[in-house]
């Protein structure tokens, strides 16, 4: 039996010099390996490379996980989807400091599981009509915030799919030096279980790492891991670390949610009848997303104001949400003993499991969304045009969020629901001819949901069915850019 505990920190990490590569579990702090990560920073290597989904999370007590590796400024180049709101290493990307390739979330966990098959590159429909595909998305800034150096293209080839003829993407895999990754339980020969949705991108990270390195909440007896049970196998881990009770408890979690007894859902912000003058309210923009949804449907919400939805679906209507971090049959914000810091959602918010939900790692759930199994997907945007392109994931020189999983979802889910103020703040209209800001996705979306209307989009264009309290044609007309036809409901 090959014995692969270690018992130091420095013994795990033994053979990281400058300028390795660094495949990282985590979704923010859910599954962070914090005990390897701190030990990096207390050895000091320098020019690192980093693969993963976050650059670390700035909590109310400070910077925790990969974010402690930035401040220490020992990382050269970073690969991951969303920065979150990370704004140590947001000032670091736009002065020129950290050269950044954002990477589609399931693109990410795709090239790290596809790394460690011995897969070397594969053809995804994700980004395909987008900077990641086309090349320009911003890489390095310079010190007075210009880009310097932006991406490259891509080679991309057509494919049919479902029968008809479709854009893909070529992607290289991920092979790092190391793999950061923390796992619930562990046997000596390296066989992990992990939990809840702190597994997200674990498994996937430790498949590609040349040097899997693992600290374990749990260790148990070979043969204390049922076969079953185990979620990776231990032919993928060179070294386990056991935590202190201390470490295991030391768990930050970026979004604490409760709800109070008697309330199936979060209390949404703002008040019932804080409504304005004309159109609908954020309030009134969820409830009314939530009648597009149907019976036994699998739906994906995106951060922001689509997570209110689940608040206003009819009492009738059983839908299966699946958050993009690993979660099927998303329920409810907990109540106060319910809480559990290791079931988070895709804005980081503590959820609970519904009977019968299951977990999974990031590879898996991305495998369910581009395959094609997610019936409705419904996110917020920047600027949606008369065709369906979708801008929801930067605004050049002012926000730059990464893309998070949306270019998955758009291209993947059966229908896409947009969710938007009509106007930007300067009273022009986001509803637009062409999209100014970085697209998502070209002719994604099917309905899109505004404060002032409800339009159905095809290839013809832009089709107004239901306009929101207040506002009369001539004032839609006035506040849109592109014409549109009319087919008012009742």
């Amino acid at each position: 039996m090959a014995n692969k505990i270690v018992y130091t920190v420095e013994e795990a990490l033994s053979g990281l010099t400058d300028g390795m590569s660094l495949a990282v579990g985590g979704f923010g702090t859910n599954g962070n390996a914090f005990e390897l990560l701190n030990g990096i920073v207390d050895m000091g290597v320098k020019d690192l490379v980093v693969y993963s989904n976050n650059p670390g999370s700035l909590t109310a007590d400070g910077l925790v996980g990969l974010g402690r590796l930035f401040d220490a400024k020992q990382v050269s180049k970073f690969v991951g989807s969303f920065i979150g709101f990370n704004s140590v290493f947001e000032n670091q990307y736009m002065k020129g400091e950290v050269e950044v390739h954002f990477t589609p979330q399931g693109t990410l966990a795709e090239k790290m599981r596809a790394g460690g098959a011995g897969i070397p590159a594969f053809y995804t429909p994700t980004g395909a009509g987008s900077l990641v595909s086309e090349g320009g998305l911003p890489v390095r800034h310079g010190a007075d915030l210009e880009i310097v150096e932006v991406s490259q293209p891509k080679e991309t080839r057509t494919f049919l799919h479902n029968g008809e003829p479709r854009e893909f993407v070529l992607e290289e895999s991920i092979r790092a030096d190391y793999a950061i990754v923390r796992a619930w339980k562990a046997d000596a020969e390296g066989n992990l279980v992990f939990r809840r949705t702190a597994q997200n991108f674990n498994p996937d990270a430790a498949m590609c790492g040349r040097i899997t390195v693992v600290e374990a909440e749990e260790i148990v007896p070979v043969g204390g891991l049922q076969p079953e049970e185990i979620h990776l196998p231990g032919i993928f881990v060179d070294r386990v670390l056991p935590l202190t009770r201390e470490q295991v408890q030391a768990k930050p979690v970026e979004v604490i949610t409760i709800r109070e007894p008697g309330q199936e859902h979060f209390v949404p912000a703002g008040r019932e009848d804080d409504r304005p003058e004309v159109g609908w309210s954020r309030n009134d923009l969820a409830r009314r997303a939530a009648l597009e949804l149907s019976d036994g449907q699998y739906v994906n919400l995106g951060i922001g104001l689509p997570t209110k939805v689940p608040d206003f679906i009819p009492d009738d209507v059983d839908v299966t949400l699946q958050s993009e971090n690993g979660l099927l049959k998303t329920g409810p914000f907990p109540l106060y003993y319910e809480f559990d810091p290791d079931t988070i959602n895709a804005g980081k918010e503590t959820v609970t499991v519904r009977p019968g939900g299951s977990v999974f790692g990031s590879s898996m759930s991305f495998a369910m969304i581009r395959g094609g199994r997610i019936n409705t997907a419904i996110l917020g945007a920047f600027e949606v045009n008369e065709f369906g392109d979708i801008a929801n994931w930067g605004i050049p020189g002012k926000k730059v969020r990464g893309m998070g999983g949306a270019m998955d979802l758009v291209e993947g889910a059966e229908t896409v629901i947009a969710l938007m103020e009509h106007l930007a703040p300067d009273g022009s209209s986001r509803v637009r001819n062409e999209c100014s800001f970085p697209l998502t996705a070209r002719r994604a979306v099917d309905k899109l949901i505004t404060n002032f209307a409800v339009f159905d989009i095809s290839e013809d264009g832009l089709t107004v069915v239901e306009l929101a309290p207040g506002v009369t044609l001539e004032f839609l007309r006035e506040h849109t850019e592109p014409d549109f036809a009319v087919a008012l409901n009742g």
